[in-house]
C-alpha cells in the first residue's frame, strides 16, 4: 500500500448559470451553486468530487455541507487515503452530500475499477422538456429528438389537471418514437397524486416519480397502488433500507439514486445491486450537478443500469469545468479510453465564490468572484 499522504485539499463554492430556468415543483433554478473539492497526494495523485446541495430536497443544507467538507478536509490533510476514508465513513449517512466529495476525491486517487475506461460505452440520456405551455411543446420536443436524445423528462407536480393536459399533449407529439418519464418532486398530496396516476394514459410512460413528500410513505403508497404506469422513489431514498421499503410497495417498478445521496461510488454500486436483487428496475443520475459528477455517475452507469441515465446536469449549465469536454454524442455519454477527467483551473476559479485550501500546518481562504 503506498505511503504517500494527502498533501492538499481545497473545498470550493463555486456559482454557475443556466441559460434556461429549470423548473420543477416547489423551485425553479436560475444558477447551480456546486461544492467541489479538490484532493492531491503527496506522490502528484489527484481526485475531485462535487454536489449540489439544495434545500428541501434532504435533511442537509448547502451551509451544512460546506462546514463539514471544510472541517473534514482540515481533520485529514496529512493523512493516508485509508487513514481519511476511516475518518469519514461514520459521517457519510447523515452528511452523504458533503461526504461524498471527499470520498470521490479519495476512491479517484486509490483508482476505483468503477472509473477505469478500458473500453469504450455509450450512456444514453433523458432530457427534460422545459416548456410549460401547450403551444410551446412541439418546437422544443422536435429539436430535442432531433438531437438523438429517446427519454423525455416532464416535471408535473404543478395543477393537476393542467399537468394531464400537459402530458397528454407531449404523448400525442412524440408519437411511439420516445419515452416519457414523469416526475412530480414531492409536489402532489395524496388526493392529487391518486387522481393525476389513476388518469394517465400509459402509452408511452416509463414511470411516475416521486408523487408525494418524501416522509409520507403511505402517501407514495397509495398512489402506487392506483396509477396506471409504474411509480418511482427517488427523495424519498437515502439508504439499503429504503430501496427495501419501496420495493415491498405494490405498484413501485423503479428506485431512483445518485451518487450525492449514498456518499461514495461504491455505496453507489452497491445501493444500485440491491435495486436488482429486489426485483425491481435502478435509475441513476443527478440532473442537479456539473460535469464532474455527470462523469462519475456515467462510469457506474454502464454496468448498472439499462434505461436513460438522468446525469444530464451538465447540458443545463453555461459553463463546463473540464478542459477537455466531456464526450457527448446523439444523445448519450461518450465513455472513450484514453480520455482524462482534468478540472481547467481557469474556468473553476472564474465561478469560484468561496474557496479554503488546507495542506500540513496551513489554511488559506479566497473568495472569487
Amino acid at each position: 500500500m503506498s505511503s504517500a499522504r494527502i498533501s492538499e485539499i481545497t473545498v470550493r463554492k463555486l456559482k454557475i448559470n443556466l441559460p434556461t430556468p429549470y423548473k420543477v415543483s416547489g423551485a425553479q433554478f436560475y444558477h447551480y451553486e456546486p461544492l467541489v473539492v479538490q484532493m492531491r497526494m503527496s506522490d502528484g495523485r489527484e481526485g475531485f468530487g462535487e454536489t449540489v446541495i439544495h434545500k428541501g430536497y434532504s435533511d442537509e443544507t448547502p451551509e451544512g455541507g460546506l462546514a463539514f467538507a471544510n472541517e473534514m478536509a482540515e481533520r485529514i490533510v496529512g493523512s493516508t487515503t485509508a487513514e481519511a476514508r476511516a475518518a469519514i465513513a461514520p459521517h457519510l449517512d447523515a452528511n452523504s452530500h458533503g461526504g461524498s466529495v471527499l470520498m470521490t476525491s479519495i476512491e479517484m486517487i486509490d483508482g476505483s475499477p468503477l472509473l477505469k475506461v478500458d473500453t469504450p460505452a455509450s450512456v444514453p440520456l433523458l432530457v427534460p422538456v422545459n416548456a410549460m405551455e401547450l403551444d410551446g411543446l412541439a418546437p422544443e420536443i422536435e429539436e430535442t429528438i432531433s438531437r438523438g436524445f429517446k427519454t423525455l423528462k416532464v416535471k408535473v407536480g404543478f395543477d393537476v389537471d393542467k399537468d394531464l393536459a400537459r402530458v397528454k399533449r407531449i404523448q400525442e407529439i412524440v408519437g411511439d418514437r420516445v419515452t416519457i418519464r414523469l416526475d412530480a418532486n414531492r409536489g402532489f398530496t395524496r388526493e392529487q397524486g391518486c387522481r393525476f396516476g389513476a388518469s394517465l394514459d400509459p402509452k408511452g410512460i416509463e414511470l411516475f416519480e416521486q408523487p408525494c413528500s418524501k416522509t409520507d410513505w403511505e402517501a407514495n403508497a397509495a398512489v402506487a397502488a392506483v396509477s396506471t404506469v409504474p411509480v418511482m422513489m427517488d427523495e424519498s431514498i437515502y439508504s439499503l433500507t429504503d430501496i427495501d421499503r419501496a420495493a415491498k410497495m405494490k405498484g413501485c417498478g423503479y428506485v431512483k439514486v445518485k451518487l450525492k445521496k449514498f456518499g461514495s461510488l461504491e455505496r453507489l454500486e452497491a445501493s444500485l445491486q440491491r435495486i436488482w436483487a429486489n426485483k425491481i428496475k435502478p435509475v441513476l443520475g443527478d440532473g442537479v450537478s456539473t460535469d464532474l459528477s455527470c462523469w462519475l455517475e456515467a462510469c457506474v452507469a454502464r454496468s448498472t443500469i439499462k434505461n436513460a441515465g438522468e446525469m444530464n446536469g451538465f447540458l443545463k449549465l453555461d459553463t463546463l469545468l473540464f478542459a477537455d469536454p466531456l464526450p457527448f454524442e446523439n444523445g448519450a455519454i461518450k465513455l472513450v479510453p484514453g480520455w482524462k477527467p482534468v478540472i481547467d483551473q481557469k474556468t473553476i476559479e472564474r465561478v469560484t465564490l468561496l474557496s479554503n485550501t488546507y495542506s500540513a500546518g496551513a489554511r488559506s481562504a479566497s473568495t472569487g468572484a
